[in-house]
């Protein structure tokens, strides 16, 4: 029985590891899904209607640069989470004094995407964790992942639609992705609605049958992602909102307090930064960038907090 259940984590482990393989994957398939919805937005329906003149035209224009505008923004925000490294932990990294002592309280419980027990603690310092798997310290709020193979800085979850770990130095970019498709796919909804009706409700409808089944399908899919996106953008402003990541909303069930929530402003400004011009852009001011990780290495937290609340 026990072997069975051994082999079978081995298994599943394989897997995860095995999920590398499909980069290359989900991103066409993410570029295909925006090829059709703009071929169904663009070119069969209000790229014609912008050339008919008239009220409809006014229309039109303003679907297309709004359309196109998020585009801009989703593309840029996807591709920055994609081609973004999460924050890795230096090789022989060490501890500081303070976190030494009992000022950085390690997260146990198991890891997202982990291969097991991989943290070990210090027998001399509980407090300071040990990634088995990758043979080093690891710093607070860091969790080993499967599928990348190496421990990640105030890691959230490993994302197959991105084909990357999100943490420390790419949370906002996953956020600002799930932002703007929620409003791309929205608007789409929205301006495919009245074609979609048209399936049920005219009895001609003009265009060619691929033309027709191409804006059925954007319809589908964009409403699809628009509902689902909603849930995971919800989910995420509570636990920015609470400075916490995906893992760690389970792992602080355990705690009173959870020691890193600084306050609502300050936990927002720790993922997005402190100049709000740069709050809806996938990148950061020099300032912001100098306070980055390897600063993810030391998180902020309450010092009124006494350790042993953990």
């Amino acid at each position: 029985m026990h072997r069975s259940g051994t082999a079978m984590a081995w298994n599943v482990f394989k897997f995860c590891t095995a999920l590398r393989g499909l980069g290359s994957v989900m991103i066409l398939l993410v570029v295909g899904i925006v090829g059709v919805t703009y071929y169904a937005v663009v070119v069969t329906n209000y790229g014609p209607a912008l050339l008919a003149g008239g009220r409809d035209s006014i229309i039109a224009l303003s679907v297309l640069i709004t359309f196109h505008s998020l585009l801009v923004m989703l593309l840029w925000s996807y591709f920055s989470v994609v081609l973004t490294d999460p924050g890795g932990v230096p090789l022989n990294w060490r501890p500081v004094m303070d976190e030494e002592t009992g000022d950085t309280a390690p997260l146990t419980g198991s890891e997202f995407g982990g291969e097991g027990p991989t943290t070990i603690a210090d027998p001399a310092n509980p407090r300071i964790r040990y990634c088995r798997k990758c043979n080093q310290m690891k710093p607070p709020r860091c969790h080993h992942c499967s599928v990348c193979g190496r421990c990640v800085l105030k890691m959230d979850h490993h994302c197959v639609w991105v084909v990357n770990c999100v943490g420390a130095l790419n949370y906002k970019f996953f956020l600002l992705f799930l932002f703007y498709t929620f409003l791309e796919t929205t608007l789409v909804t929205l301006s495919l609605l009245p074609h979609f009706l048209a399936f049920f409700i005219d009895g001609e409808i003009p265009g060619t049958a691929g033309t027709l089944a191409t804006t059925f399908l954007a319809f589908v899919l964009n409403l699809a992602f628009a509902l689902s996106v909603l849930g995971f953008l919800i989910m995420h402003i509570s636990l920015v909102a609470s400075n916490t990541t995906t893992i760690e909303a389970y792992e602080k069930k355990s705690a009173p307090k959870w020691r890193y929530d600084l306050g609502r402003r300050k936990n927002f400004e720790q993922v997005f930064g402190t100049e709000g011009k740069y709050w809806f852009i996938p990148a950061y001011s020099e300032e912001d960038l100098k306070k980055m990780p390897v600063q993810g290495l030391e998180y902020p937290s309450k010092p009124d907090l006494d350790a042993q609340e953990f």
